[in-house]
């Protein structure tokens, strides 16, 4: 368990095995994710890093092995999940036929607030990520950088106990991701969201998490790097 995080357990991952015809994706993942902590797994394509997300969003399940969230099973508990987790993803997946603002709107509408409620809702997170003046702007008006801010929004509009990032910035030009990166990471450090990053990037993982699990193939984690207690040694990756 990392740095000096003792939260409860939101995320367990428990001797997690997978395969694909012959191919073992997963071969006895464990990990814990505790309250508040910011953590990033790392690795090459065909570690198994997607499969772990898919199986975190309950859209795989597990040859065997438990995953929990809050203690639920995504896989069979999805709806008692609903409104606790926000996602954003590679590609913004915004509805290109609705606002920004709508855009934002979406998950409290399927969380049934009422529509001045969440339409007050997600203009206040327009106005944190940047983008006062395009409430109105419909996805393709936006750059690449304005839409994954919409979805950043979107994500935290809900007010999630749990945040997944999913190579959240990969789809933009590296001077736009880090912009991005950094409003993203003032955000989770203001509201104390437990996050779990997925990314190829080491640098990437290195900026945002205190905790860092790197994947191996065939997907196992082959090493840990606690920053809090690199830190707390005097030493620096």
């Amino acid at each position: 368990v990392g740095g000096l995080i003792d939260g409860p357990v939101e995320i367990r991952l428990q001797n997690l095995e997978k395969a694909f015809d012959d191919h073992r994706v997963l071969c006895g993942i464990d990990l814990e994710i505790r309250q508040g902590e910011v953590v990033a797994i790392v690795g090459e394509t065909g570690c198994g890093k997607s499969t772990s997300f898919n199986m975190l969003l309950g859209l795989q399940k597990p040859d065997s092995g438990e995953v929990r969230v809050f203690g639920k099973d995504p896989f069979v508990q999805s709806d008692s999940l609903l409104g606790l987790v926000g996602i954003i993803f590679q590609s913004d997946r915004l509805l290109p036929w609705r606002t920004a603002i709508e855009n934002v709107a979406f998950g409290l509408q399927i969380l049934n607030v009422e529509e001045k409620k969440r339409l007050e809702t997600a203009k206040i997170w327009l106005e944190r990520v940047g983008l006062v003046g395009f409430e109105d702007a419909y996805p393709h008006e936006l750059s690449g950088g304005m839409r994954q801010r919409v979805s950043i929004a979107r994500a935290f509009a809900i007010e999630p106990k749990l945040l997944y990032a999913d190579e959240a910035f990969t789809a933009l030009d590296e001077l736009t991701a880090a912009r991005v990166r950094k409003d993203l990471l003032g955000l989770i450090r203001e509201t104390g969201i437990t996050t779990l990053f997925i990314t190829h990037s080491v640098p990437e993982a290195v900026d945002i998490a205190q905790r860092i699990l790197i994947f191996g193939r065939p997907g196992r984690v082959i090493c840990e790097i606690d920053r809090d207690k690199e830190r707390e040694n005097g030493k620096s990756i």
